[in-house]
């Protein structure tokens, strides 16, 4: 059985004592322990200068070798390409692109360090798998090193319309680069459609079959694999917490209140301040909800050292007080928001306790977010959750209520029919969105896309 290598920006430290948070960190963790494998990247730590030589560890069957980032490298590949260049172009947010030519300079430089580092730990059999948009140039790198295993990369954010991605500086080498790979995963069909129409369109790529793209002498794949949760897992985890003496105290302050949860980073993408407003609009248009219907939002600190996630904050924690300052009573805060990050089990007991789940992002890969809060529902009384369209869970999650991001008074009608809901209606949407969560639970996804990753292309 050929040996699993990941690639990733950021590596969970093996020796560290909190559990993983994600599930896709333990999709993978599963992964590399039943094909014997490797976890390398960046290890979260800065050093005074470049590291070439990785650290190397072993925890449970999985060998890790990380590497720091010089300051310099955390501010212009990681803040600077990476997070002020591709994350907005990605999110179809042009106005939040910020270019500086160091910028990519540095995003090539480190891509060109990982490839030194990682190539010389590469054996024969390997398969190796790329993770997400830091980390685009990997293969081009690799095999200028003579790497010539199979090499497959997931974007786990969405893919730009072509007239946006070209408004992008660098974007026909990143066409390039990934040209280069084996297997191509997106999260939706729109993601690989707009990928095979730039490559198309910018540096001659031709779509020979749909999934099948030939650029220059090679041919590659492309495939659509959503990303998952462990449905069984979370479910048991809610379950579980909603007697915790941290979601209780929450219930017990509640009373009779209608709860309606929201938890994102702090991220402009995320439609926090949309999201807000239609909490304020629901309040004003529908004058029964005042004093029975408390909104909690968590945003967790997110790249604080931008400015742009600086200023959302201290729009977004002044958006809260003039709402609750308006419609407040002695007795009754509408919003309760919160700038922390909290541990998983205290989530999945929120989202059991919460009437409506508000994932209403500006554009997401997917949104993870919303298929806990589906799945940490009580199958007997479950909440509703209200999706934003131009997330890559509405692809699944039909029956949601599915609302445009940027219309303000349809969250507010959306969030007052989700209240409404009869329950047997709550129930057969539940049923329906978990069916299609057990369809393309996590483990599912690791498989679907190795098991591609394995099928050569001749």
């Amino acid at each position: 059985m050929s040996r699993l290598v990941v690639a990733s920006n950021r590596v969970p430290n093996p020796r560290g004592s909190q559990p993983q948070a994600g599930g896709l960190a333990v999709a993978l963790s599963g992964a590399l322990r039943r094909n014997g494998g490797l976890w390398f990247g960046w290890n979260g730590q800065l050093s005074q200068t470049a590291v070439s030589r990785p650290r190397m560890d072993q925890a449970e069957g999985i060998d890790y070798a990380t590497l720091p980032l010089s300051k310099d490298d955390y501010d212009d590949f990681y803040l600077g390409y990476s997070n002020a260049v591709i994350w907005p172009v990605f999110h179809f947010n042009l106005g939040a692109m910020s270019y500086e030519r160091r910028y990519s300079e540095a995003y090539a430089r480190v891509n060109d360090l990982f490839a030194d580092a990682l190539a010389p730990l590469v054996e024969p059999d390997d398969v190796i798998w790329v993770h997400d948009y830091h980390l685009m140039p990997m293969a081009r790198e690799l095999r200028e090193r003579g790497v010539r295993q199979r090499i497959g990369f997931f974007l786990h954010i969405p893919f730009p319309d072509y007239d946006v991605l070209r408004a992008m500086p660098g974007h026909r080498r990143l066409l390039e680069d990934l040209c280069r790979y084996d297997l191509l995963g997106f999260q939706t069909e729109n993601d690989r459609h707009a990928f095979e129409e730039s490559a198309s369109r910018a540096v001659g790529a031709l779509v020979e079959t749909s999934g099948v793209v030939r650029h220059r002498n090679r041919r590659l794949r492309t495939g659509v694999y959503p990303v998952g949760v462990d449905v069984d897992e979370l479910a048991d985890l809610s379950r579980r917490t909603l007697t915790a003496p941290r979601v209780r105290r929450l219930l017990d302050g509640l009373g009779e209140r209608d709860l309606v949860v929201g938890v994102d980073r702090l991220d402009y993408s995320k439609g926090l301040e949309q999201r807000l407003r239609a909490v304020e609009a629901l309040l004003q248009d529908y004058p029964h909800r005042r004093g029975h219907t408390v909104m909690m939002q968590i945003a967790s600190p997110s790249r604080s050292s931008i400015s742009e996630y600086a200023d959302l904050r201290q729009r977004l924690e002044g958006l809260a007080g003039h709402i609750n300052g308006s419609y407040g009573d002695l007795d009754w805060a509408p919003i309760h928001y919160l700038n922390r990050t909290f541990a998983r089990g205290s989530l999945m007991g929120l989202y059991r306790a919460a009437r409506v789940g508000l994932v209403t992002p500006l554009r997401d890969g997917m949104n993870l977010v919303a298929k806990e809060f589906v799945t940490s529902q009580d199958p007997d009384n479950p909440g509703v959750l209200v999706l934003s369209e131009l997330a890559g869970a509405a692809a699944e999650l039909e029956d949601a209520i599915l609302v445009n991001p940027y219309d303000v008074d349809a969250i507010a009608a959306a969030i007052n029919a989700a209240l409404a809901m009869p329950l047997p209606e709550r129930r057969r949407r539940h049923q329906r969105m978990m069916n299609r969560l057990r369809e393309n639970a996590i483990d599912v996804w690791e498989k679907r896309f190795l098991d591609d990753l394995h099928w050569h292309i001749a």
